[in-house]
């Protein structure tokens, strides 16, 4: 069975401002207490077994701290507090629907994965094709591997503007329009 919804402008401000209030309100300069709270509400989500659809948002939040955790990456500058910021959404405690009701309690937190991967789908495309270039060419090379970086993270920010810009000049995507910084 397929479920869909759509969000309003005022529902996406809603987690917007979630999520402006969260960054605010933590140091996200030691990265330690994001990523290990991140971890701790993916273990404590899958042992709530909630259901399928929130257990595939899971999977894409992981992705999210391998690309910071990822030494070969080496995400860095606005790029890296872009997922921080991310990942802090999970760190909080207040959420809209509060975890421990069985079912739905993750529901909240899987509409965010899903909004913060959509935003962030030129970093995890770019991530995903980092991690194959490694795996398919079976890549030892330091310097091949450092131009692939490169050149990814490169385009990934190319994208990025091109969105931004897009968005600047009126024309409007259903993918450019959510803008959640």
């Amino acid at each position: 069975m397929k479920v869909t919804f759509e969000l309003s402008n005022r529902d996406i401000g809603y987690f917007r401002d979630r999520l402006k209030r969260i960054r605010s309100s933590l140091d996200t300069s030691d990265e330690a207490p994001i990523l290990k709270g991140a971890r701790d509400m993916m273990i404590e989500a899958r042992e709530a077994e909630p259901p399928e659809f929130v257990l595939e948002r899971l999977v894409q939040l992981e992705q999210l701290i391998a690309m910071l955790e990822d030494d070969e990456w080496r995400l860095e500058g606005r790029d890296r507090a872009r997922i921080l910021d991310a990942l802090a959404y999970f760190v909080d405690p207040e959420d809209m629907i509060p975890d421990r009701l069985p079912g739905i309690g993750y529901l909240d937190d899987a509409i965010m994965v899903e909004l913060i991967c959509q935003e962030l789908r030129h970093e995890i495309k770019a991530y995903e094709d980092f991690c194959a270039f490694r795996t398919e060419g079976k890549q030892v090379d330091p310097d091949k591997i450092e131009t692939r970086r490169r050149d990814l993270q490169a385009r990934m920010r190319r994208r990025n503007r091109r969105d931004r810009e897009k968005l600047q000049s009126g024309g409007r995507s259903r993918r450019s329009s959510l803008r959640l910084w």
